[in-house]
């Protein structure tokens, strides 16, 4: 470090020091991290409504918490938007306004008739989407033909089908099961206070009719799908009361195999939601165990905090307990190594070694082997968390002698080879997921039904191969993997990034997997990669990058605030790409020190990750905290070495 004054260097011993007993301060006592995983105002909102709509006993402390997190985040434009800062959304401002109405906030109190004026003046809660609409279905606001026809006998249809269950992602089959059960049966919201919101329409919205196409969909395509949910809205009432019987019990029967405990099926808020409004309109009340224990779950996604309160989309434990891991082997040192050991020991008995899940369909002769993102998600682990534990695990092994990973590696490692998609990628949970005339049913205005290879989970799962000692030379998996990357770089040099927002987070991922395959750094790819990537360095010396890049018109880079997480993985990507020296860097690295707080941590109020582009994104509440450590001690890291070569996969 012989460039770097000795301010500099103990500003960034400092800085390091800091931030490494900041991250360990959230350690659990069992060795694990878990940090908040916020999304935007939806999923509070219809926690509210659910319990509304099934008449439970009104909370009105926990009604009050959450009644001022949605007022509090409402966006300057009177709506609220998917992201902090964000524009007007209409499916959010809609499910915020009836929350706050059902909470008991007047229709006359500001807040409120800022937000009714911002909806009329974007063509009133006509424009709410699919999910929406089936709300306001059950609540009576719209009528049923206000939604696609979803009947249940979908669920009998064999597998050669144009559509299967197992031809949409993970997170739209879990949701729409116990969803078509309820469109089968069309129950009615308890709803006690008799709330309602006509007065957000510009017409009497039970006259409203099916949803536009939306701006994703092929208009050959919607037309062909939309004649074939006219005909279904005749024909669906005359099928026979025994294969409608029969269709809901295989519904049942499907829901039942995953229901997860607590956790939940899918892990995830909407299909649990689902499946207690299922239970609730078969009949079975609320001490019915699948229906009670699934209900349980639910809670255990709320934050309560002082004055506010919101409810999780779902938990991400096993993400947050390996990334800080990777942080605190970069940071090293006698307390940051012992505390990354104890979280990776948590980790080894959450591997999925025995359930073959949905994605054995595609894949039988696979066997399991990967990690879910969530508690305990059996069914449906994932191949990025899969990728980084194995990456972590492999590293503490290597550089600190560890044992008792072996094992979990070399299952985690054939799990993912057997995952790879024809073309080459690999997906976050499915196996050639490719069916993407799907997204042109109406039910799929949202654009999210399918899960296909991508470029950030793609560059993850070579990284991990070839940390363990692949290279495109030697293995099948990386030089498909490799090629898949090389044909979807965009031509100024980035790459998309489908779980975080968005060009910088993907192009971090496949600098990582670049260098680590053995990638020549002089590779006009890498090149015109870093070379975008310093070119879109804001002045302040961070990085930003906000929701208007997934937008479908995405003409080229839009500057954003600068974030700290964005920040680091712009530095991670700088450097796996041999640039350790660009002036970018130490320009980046004196951003993170001065932003750093006095807890040694960052502050982070934009969102900077992604559920569903252009529809719903995270804030994970862990990136602030552990990637600008990572980013920083990397730095230290290379700046004390000869080769200047990142040599792990991440």
């Amino acid at each position: 470090m012989d460039s770097v004054t000795a301010t500099s260097r103990e500003a960034l011993e400092s800085s390091i020091a800091s931030a490494t007993q900041g991250v360990l301060g959230f350690q659990q006592s069992d060795g694990h991290w878990v940090f908040e995983l916020e999304a935007d105002c939806t999923i509070p909102a219809e926690y509210i409504l659910l319990r509304h709509y099934l008449a439970e006993p009104v909370d009105t402390v926990l009604e009050a918490k959450i009644g001022n997190y949605l007022r509090r985040v409402q966006g300057a434009h009177g709506g609220w938007p998917l992201v902090h800062d964000g524009e007007f959304d209409m499916s959010a401002s809609v499910k915020a306004y009836f929350a706050l109405k059902m909470i008991g906030d007047s229709i006359d109190a500001p807040h409120m008739m800022r937000a009714r004026e911002a909806i009329h003046a974007r063509g009133g809660a006509i424009n709410s989407n699919v999910f929406t609409r089936f709300l306001l279905a059950t609540f009576g606001v719209v009528t049923w033909r206000a939604v696609p026809v979803l009947p249940i006998e979908i669920v009998l249809l064999p597998f050669w089908s144009p559509f299967h269950l197992n031809k949409i992602s993970y997170w739209a089959r879990t949701t729409m099961v116990p969803l078509m059960v309820i469109a089968a049966l069309k129950p009615r919201a308890r709803n006690p206070k008799g709330v309602g919101i006509a007065e957000l329409f510009l017409q009497d919205p039970r006259s409203i009719g099916m949803t536009a196409k939306a701006p994703h969909q092929s208009m050959a395509w919607f037309l062909l799908f939309r004649s074939l949910d006219a005909i279904l809205r005749v024909i669906e009432p005359l099928f026979p009361k025994s294969l409608r019987k029969r269709a809901i019990d295989a519904a049942l029967a499907f829901t039942e195999e995953r229901l997860n405990g607590e956790d939940g099926m899918g892990a995830i808020y909407p299909p649990m939601a689902n499946i207690v409004m299922m239970y609730d309109a078969l009949g079975k009340d609320e001490n019915f165990p699948p229906r009670a224990i699934t209900r349980r779950g639910i809670d255990k996604l709320l934050v309560i905090k002082g004055d506010e309160a919101y409810c999780q989309p779902c938990v991400s434990p096993v993400w947050d307990t390996t990334l800080t891991a990777h942080a605190l082997l970069e940071a090293g040192g006698d307390k940051a190594v012992p505390a990354a050991k104890q979280g990776l020991d948590w980790l080894i008995p959450r591997q999925e070694l025995a359930v073959k899940g949905d994605w054995a369909v595609k894949r039988p002769d696979v066997r399991p082997g990967g990690w879910a993102f969530q508690y305990n998600n059996a069914h449906y682990p994932d191949l990025d968390d899969t990728a980084v534990v194995v990456m972590s695990m492999d590293r503490m092994r290597r550089e600190h002698g560890a044992a008792g990973y072996d094992e979990a590696i070399a299952r985690g490692r054939e799990w993912i080879e057997g995952m790879q998609s024809d073309d080459g990628g690999w997906a976050a949970f499915d196996v050639n997921n490719l069916e993407y005339y799907l997204n042109n049913i109406p039910f799929s205005d949202h654009g999210a039904l399918l899960d296909p290879p991508t470029e950030d989970v793609t560059a993850r799962c070579i990284s991990m191969l070839a940390q363990l000692g692949e290279t495109a030379k030697t293995s099948k998996h990386v030089a498909a993997g490799v090629a898949y990357l090389r044909k979807t770089q965009h031509p100024e040099g980035s790459w998309y990034g489908r779980w975080g927002m968005n060009f910088i987070y993907g192009t971090w991922s496949v600098l990582c997997a670049l260098n680590m395959a053995g990638v020549d750094h002089k590779d006009p790819m890498i090149r015109k990669a870093a070379a975008w990537l310093a070119s879109i360095q804001n002045d302040d010396g961070g990085w930003g990058e906000d929701a208007v890049s997934y937008r479908l018109d995405y003409k080229g880079w839009e500057a954003a605030p600068s974030t700290a997480s964005q920040t680091a993985w712009a530095l991670l990507a700088l450097m796996a790409a041999g640039e350790v020296d660009h002036p970018a860097v130490a320009r980046g690295v004196e951003y993170l020190i001065a932003t750093q707080n006095e807890k040694g941590l960052w502050d982070e109020q934009r969102y900077t990750a992604t559920g569903f582009p252009r529809v719903f994104y995270l804030r994970y509440h862990g990136y602030p905290k552990f990637f600008p450590l990572w980013a920083l001690a990397r730095y230290r890291n290379l700046r004390n070495t000869n080769s200047r070569v990142v040599g792990v996969g991440m």
